[in-house]
């Protein structure tokens, strides 16, 4: 359960992402560890044989298992790994009948029959793990089953067999159960493709794909890779990848994401990606590293788990050897070898990672990837949100959405002049301005002046395009600042050495950002807005959003800063998406990389990335890791009680072998069916489900 246990993972660099085959399977972890044999090729025994509660996998997995496709887990009635089970319940109900009419030796061939089927799931794997030096609650169990024989209670011996291998399987499908969102993630991606050649279309494996090829993706098919559209247009299912149930409708120019579904019409797309190597595969690849480490009440459960195997060992030694010295020995084993059961810490060994899983698999299902069972826990804490303001808040798309002419000059006249001259420039604004009047001619002797303007000459007319502090606005100049105090960027446009107008250019805010800060607002998290804008604009989107702690003209540096002193005074979330987001990311309590497509640096420094760029998924991702950190508390608070109250009653004989077997098997079904309850999608994101997106947004937006 820990790397004191089960030996450090190879080492690597927190954040980073691995390249994932399309031929491997998910790999997987237990309870504890991570990774452990293909679900396919490893029988229920075997697993645990690899790993148990409290000691990792052994056995490695072969290249043929690697090669074969995860297999989907079969409905219970039909699940092999159960059988063992089923046979040993069926044997022990038929033993127990045969009991009661007074047909004992019938019965106890039948409880012996229960016994073996049972024991047959967790005895071999407890022996050899005993034989290398591990200990395990198998152990424990093995142990109370042949000394409950020994005893003449064979009965007893395969109730607690019956019901340790019941809870078994029921862990091990409830993990199963927790991993197949995970799996199901690379089954997005086709096995072949179409790709576009000089004679002609060809189909070759996903995996094949290279970044430049031409893809050919015809009505319905998912898409191979990450790709930019370079013929035909139509829309896309995107909801497998990013959650938004909107379509979004995409054309010459527009980025796709690899598993998004083509529409109606064909799409020839140009790879910006590998086939192994996308932003979905990206997406797997952090999801699996959430195998890889756990959160502080996981480490917190490995320590009380991992030193009870052996205390408990000690404390049935002590009873029994109790028993010697009053001369009442067979009393006193029977009640250590009850003792051995009550205070087996099975239920705390699994209170914890199944929940984990459970949540985290859920997560990737509406979209967001959290990199450890760590950083699920700590996003359950959040009582702060800082969010960037370009990207994240906003499209990261200048728009006009104003334009004021001066006196005399027509409005689509100033546009035309303004765009003509910034139709080569590579400057943001430029392409907002000339997207606002498009099909004019570009401008000829065209100079631009860094950090200041544009000169350019149209029709004879000497145009100039630049900020307020370069060209006066002079008469416009009360125009000028309230167009700023609304958040605008001025551009002011000169024509033969005369204000022609102004126009006004803003990044928009995002439809969803203030409903968003509502909804934060509505679970007691504060906001905050950390920008390296100015301040005129910063607060200006702020007051539009709602958020009232603006932090402005922010450096990287100083974003990082003024986290840090958030952190000090409550549990802090980071939210971006750029470069210069990732101090700020990497030094919150949880940092939020909004879109895998985002800066590298961003997704690389963050906890949690987000797949889609629905900002409402952040109160939503946020009451799911409270919910699961809630179920994880009443986990380990059942596991422990039960332990503290079975103790005593075993040790001073108030319940016998079979007694406490059935109390405690029974808690930890309890515990396995209340974690799997964290992969119940909450209320918040069941109900941004049903939510219409306000507009479609482009990939690229």
């Amino acid at each position: 359960m820990s790397e004191e246990c089960c030996g450090p993972d190879e080492p690597r660099k927190p954040g980073t992402v691995r390249r994932i085959e399309l031929s491997r399977p998910l790999a997987t972890g237990d309870a504890c560890c991570a990774p452990e044999p293909s679900s396919k090729t490893t029988t229920r025994s075997a697993a645990h044989e690899a790993g148990d509660a409290c000691c990792g996998p052994d056995l490695a997995t072969t290249d043929a298992e690697a090669a074969e496709e995860p297999e989907v887990r079969p409905p219970w009635w039909r699940d092999l790994a159960l059988l063992p089970s089923a046979l040993s319940g069926l044997f022990l109900l038929a033993g127990y009948t045969f009991e009661w009419t007074g047909l004992y030796i019938p019965a106890l061939v039948l409880q012996w029959a229960a016994l073996l089927a049972g024991a047959y799931t967790f005895v071999p794997g407890a022996i050899r793990r005993l034989i290398r030096g591990r200990l395990g609650v198998g152990l424990l169990m093995t142990i109370a089953a042949i000394g409950a024989v020994l005893l003449g209670h064979v009965g007893e011996a395969a109730t607690l067999a019956f019901l340790f291998s019941l809870a078994e399987a029921l862990e091990d499908r409830a993990m199963d159960r927790a991993k197949e969102g995970l799996r199901a993630l690379l089954s997005l991606i086709p096995d072949t493709v179409r790709v576009s050649r000089l004679t002609g279309d060809i189909t070759i494996p996903a995996a094949d794909v290279r970044e430049l090829d031409i893809l050919v993706v015809g009505a319905g098919d998912r898409i191979a890779t990450d790709g930019v559209v370079v013929e035909g247009r139509s829309s896309l299912d995107t909801s497998a990848i990013t959650g938004e149930s909107i379509p979004v409708e995409v054309g010459p120019g527009d980025a796709v994401a690899a598993g998004s579904v083509n529409g109606s019409a064909t799409l020839r797309i140009e790879a910006t990606a590998d086939g192994r190597d996308n932003s979905l595969t990206q997406i797997v690849a952090l999801v699996e590293q959430a195998h890889a480490r756990k959160g502080e009440r996981a480490r917190l459960a490995d320590r009380i788990a991992r030193p009870l195997v052996p205390a408990v060992l000690i404390a049935a030694a002590l009873v029994a050897l109790f028993g010697l010295l009053v001369g009442d020995p067979w009393t006193w084993i029977e009640r250590a070898l009850v003792v051995l059961v009550a205070a087996s810490p099975c239920a705390l060994a699994i209170a914890v990672p199944v929940t984990v899983i459970s949540a985290i698999g859920a997560a990737s299902k509406f979209g967001v990837v959290i990199k450890s069972g760590e950083a699920f826990e700590q996003l359950g804490t959040i009582r702060a949100v800082a969010l960037d303001k370009t990207g994240t808040l906003t499209r990261n798309e200048p728009t006009v959405v104003d334009v004021q002419p001066a006196s005399g000059v027509n409005r689509d006249d100033l546009l035309a002049w303004a765009a003509a001259v910034e139709a080569t420039s590579t400057h943001p604004l430029a392409a907002a301005i000339t997207k606002a009047a498009s099909g004019v001619r570009p401008a000829s002797d065209v100079v631009e002046d860094a950090g200041h303007g544009i000169t350019g000459t149209i029709d004879g007319r000497s145009i100039r395009v630049g900020n307020v502090r370069w060209l006066d606005p002079g008469a416009q100049r009360t125009t000028a600042e309230s167009m700023a105090e609304q958040g605008m960027t001025v551009v002011v446009v000169e024509a033969d050495r005369k204000i022609a107008g102004l126009i006004g250019v803003r990044d928009e805010l995002r439809p969803e950002s203030a409903e968003t800060v509502r909804m934060l607002q509505a679970q007691g998290i504060e906001t905050i807005m950390l920008t390296g804008d100015n301040t005129r604009t910063a607060h200006a989107i702020a007051q539009e959003a709602g958020i009232t702690d603006v932090r402005a003209e922010q450096l990287p540096a100083d974003k990082a800063a003024a986290i840090e002193a958030l952190v000090t005074q409550r549990p802090t979330a980071m939210v971006g998406d750029g470069i210069n987001d990732a101090p700020a990311l990497a030094t919150a309590t949880v940092g939020i990389a909004m879109g895998v497509k985002g800066s590298a640096a961003a997704i690389e420094s963050a906890d949690v990335a987000f797949t889609g760029h629905d900002l409402r998924l952040i109160p939503g991702a946020l009451a799911h890791a409270r919910r699961g950190r809630r179920i994880m508390t009443a986990n380990i608070g059942l596991a422990l009680a039960i332990i503290v109250v079975l103790f005593p009653l075993a040790l001073f004989g108030v319940l016998g072998l079979a007694g406490v077997v059935l109390v405690h098997e029974i808690a930890e079904v309890v515990v396995i069916l209340n974690g799997v309850r964290a992969a119940r999608r909450p209320a918040a994101l069941r109900q941004l489900a049903a939510i219409p997106a306000r507009e479609p947004e482009h990939a690229h937006a």
